[in-house]
């Protein structure tokens, strides 16, 4: 299979030269941005090309990694050429092939969305690890099957996902790596209030984050999780409701404790939570 590449960005830029350097032939990118065609072509052993076109013609399988935002006008842009027989794929987790592609049956194309569980941080940083990461895709039945093979020849892990099931699978996808990230933050936030600087508060968190993510991954987040929460600790949660500034801080801690209570209930199917699940939703605020 030859694949090209519209848009040259780090998804772009990671996703060819994993392919390339696993014996795909990659046929080469263009972007609006010509110089940024021109990097990811000279870092994937491939071509730099002038306009869409080309890519369609060069190759078999077009991959569009633009922004989600993009995508729809992007498609939009290669329906003025003949698109027969080509497979049309982008890399959103939350859009399906259908929205971003919905007449590529009447032009006798096939579309399929190909998500990798992964963050671009860069295309150099990114190009090695992608060999672990799992993908999800969706898309045209006829070659669905085909694609699912394809990656898996590649090494790579892959579920295939019904289109409805898109939203769900993205915000999941979220909670573990975004609104982690906002969790952290709210975290060194409140460890600069104690007299640390930004810098040392991420450093002092550091052991604990890692062992407690390498014990979720281990062990699964019920066995993983320990702290107040799991030891039924009323006054201590009180303290740390009492301790927060705003409304909004409150109630994202009380948002995600009261989900770790069903967590905890898990890991402690005997201990009666109920008045910390009271405390939580507001009950008993004193």
């Amino acid at each position: 299979m030859n694949i090209g590449f519209i848009g040259a960005g780090k998804a772009g830029s990671s996703l060819g030269k994993f392919f390339a350097d696993s014996g795909c032939c990659v046929t080469g990118y263009y972007s609006l941005h010509e110089s940024s065609a021109r990097a990811a072509a000279e870092f994937t052993g491939s071509k730099c090309f002038k306009r869409p076109e080309e890519v369609i013609k060069e190759s078999d399988a077009v991959f569009l990694t633009v922004p989600d935002a993009a995508i729809c006008s992007a498609y939009d842009e290669l329906r003025n050429f003949d698109i027969e027989g080509r497979h049309i794929c982008h890399c959103s987790g939350v859009m399906t092939a259908a929205e971003a592609f919905p007449d590529i049956r009447r032009r006798k194309a096939f579309g399929y969305s190909v998500h990798p569980l992964f963050p671009f941080s860069g295309a150099e940083s990114s190009k090695g690890d992608l060999a672990g990461a799992f993908f999800c895709i969706e898309g045209s039945e006829e070659h669905l099957s085909d694609w699912k093979s394809f990656l898996e020849n590649l090494g790579l892990n892959v579920q295939i996902i019904s289109p409805e099931a898109k939203p769900r699978y993205h915000a999941a996808c979220a909670i573990a790596s975004n609104l982690v990230c906002a969790l952290i933050d709210e975290s060194v936030e409140l460890m600069t209030e104690c007299g640390f600087t930004r810098e040392s508060a991420l450093s002092a968190l550091t052991p604990l984050i890692r062992k407690n993510t390498e014990n979720i991954l281990k062990y699964g987040p019920a066995k993983a999780l320990s702290g107040a929460v799991e030891r039924n600790d009323i006054k201590t949660v009180k303290k740390h409701l009492d301790c927060f500034p705003t409304a909004a801080e409150k109630e994202m801690y009380r948002a995600v404790s009261e989900r770790l209570i069903k967590t905890a209930r898990a890991k402690n199917p005997d201990t009666d939570y109920s008045e910390l699940e009271k405390l939580l939703m507001g009950g008993n605020q004193k």
